[in-house]
């Protein structure tokens, strides 16, 4: 079984690196923290501490991507915390010592954020076109990674991401005033992530990229009403002004390349 390197041990990564793991894969992990590469470790998992910045990477790079053939980056950009960085040159710095390893397959994590929120329904053939600086550097880093000739590299655009302890639904109940109401969710469950991410480690599906949302697109309106309920919350009130622009991101690459059946509703 191959090497592989989860740059990233988050919500995500860490239930993904012990499901690798348990398929038989050697796994190194990267977080930031000293404390967390001590509790990781006490896992069982092979982490290392690794700190990007803009203008270089501190720590022990180069022996979190020795020997790993496929590099999985699950990195967020952190640009709605107002951080002030620029993501992209972060990616930039972690490329150049990708292409410097022994990496030749990464699985680069994106978002469905690059498309705009007036772009209507779109797939993987329609050009993403992001009014925000968020969605302009997540392209940009897609674009940096997929067109290294170092590595061989498949994009995964999630979208609002769903499971374990995280619903949306918490941080909006019994608010008002909210707007978009009839605008469609386009939502997957952590499970799903798992088994996409999977997917396209056994089947070798390299040099692709795959937008990652569940099929169904209630409207926010329907999906929050009934996520508040179900969990005895109180629903959120959407405005009912007329949607004139909206959001639908599905996939063609999901079936005609993963042959991918989604195994959780959001």
């Amino acid at each position: 079984m191959s090497t592989i390197a989860i740059a990233g041990m988050g919500w995500l990564g860490l239930p993904l690196a012990a499901r690798l793991q348990e398929l038989g894969h050697q796994i190194k992990g990267s977080v930031t923290s000293q404390s967390k590469q001590e509790e990781l470790k006490s896992y069982g998992f092979d982490i290392y501490r690794v700190e990007i910045a803009e203008d270089e990477i501190r720590g022990e790079i180069q022996g979190f991507l020795a020997q790993s053939e496929i590099l999985i980056i699950l990195i967020p950009p952190g640009l709605r915390r107002n951080t002030g960085h620029n993501h992209a040159l972060r990616m930039a710095q972690l490329l150049d010592a990708v292409e410097k390893s022994d990496v030749k397959k990464v699985i680069l994590i994106s978002s469905t954020g690059v498309y705009d929120d007036a772009q209507g329904k779109v797939t993987e053939a329609d050009a993403p076109k992001p009014q925000d600086d968020k969605g302009k550097q997540l392209v940009e880093v897609e674009q940096l990674f997929f067109s290294s000739p170092a590595v061989k590299t498949s994009i995964i655009r999630f979208g609002g991401l769903v499971g374990g302890t995280r619903n949306p639904v918490k941080y909006l109940a019994g608010r008002s005033g909210l707007s978009n109401g009839a605008a469609p969710v386009n939502l997957i469950h952590r499970e799903d992530c798992i088994g996409i991410i999977l997917a396209v480690i056994y089947k070798n599906a390299f040099g692709h990229i795959i937008n990652a949302v569940h099929p169904e697109h209630p409207t926010k309106e329907d999906y929050y009403t009934q996520q508040a309920k179900a969990l005895n919350l109180e629903p959120p009130q959407y405005d009912s002004e007329e949607e004139e622009t909206f959001k639908q991101v599905d996939s063609v690459n999901l079936k005609s390349v993963l042959g991918y059946s989604f195994q959780v509703q959001p």
